[in-house]
């Protein structure tokens, strides 16, 4: 079982999951995705997801051995039902936490800072370094972000020695 929202990120986790469960079902509040057309066009493919459109998950429903079903509600309406799962996954897309740097950091058009040099943690202001989320936008995950923040901890100790 897949929750997701319809972003580029909830499309390519289903996607990928599809490869390795024999069945993934995407639950969409709305009746449309916003992930890229040829994202879409991939997933439409796929015979082994089915998607269950405008619903929302109201409870993730278990016992001892873990997660078994879901309740969802219907969006238009209070109709709910509930739907038997093996496991939850849950894919809500992502937006670099970013906002009380604009106009001071450099960041492309979605919002992320942009190392001045590849590689490094280096912004476009001296004595500022960035890692993290806030920067990858490829990878997103705590063991990439830990090592980025040992970067930056190594680049801002190389410029603090050379003040």
């Amino acid at each position: 079982m897949l929750l997701l929202e319809g972003g580029n990120t909830a499309v390519e986790e289903a996607l990928y999951l599809s490869n390795i469960c024999s069945k993934v079902t995407l639950v969409h509040r709305r009746d449309e995705l916003r992930a890229e057309k040829i994202l879409q066009k991939r997933l439409f493919a796929k015979e082994n997801i089915n998607i269950i459109w405008n619903n929302v998950i109201s409870e993730i429903l278990g016992d001892k051995n873990g997660v078994n079903s879901l309740e969802i509600k219907a969006e238009n309406s209070d109709k709910t039902e509930i739907i038997k799962v093996e496991g939850v996954f849950i894919a809500i897309g992502h937006s670099p936490s970013t906002e009380p740097f604009k106009g001071v950091l450099e960041m492309d058009q979605e919002g992320y800072i942009i190392a001045q040099k590849p590689g490094t943690s280096i912004t476009n202001i001296e004595g500022v370094f960035a890692a993290g989320d806030c920067v990858d936008k490829v990878y997103r995950q705590a063991v990439t972000a830990a090592g980025m923040g040992c970067m930056a901890a190594l680049d801002a100790e190389k410029w603090i020695q050379n003040q």
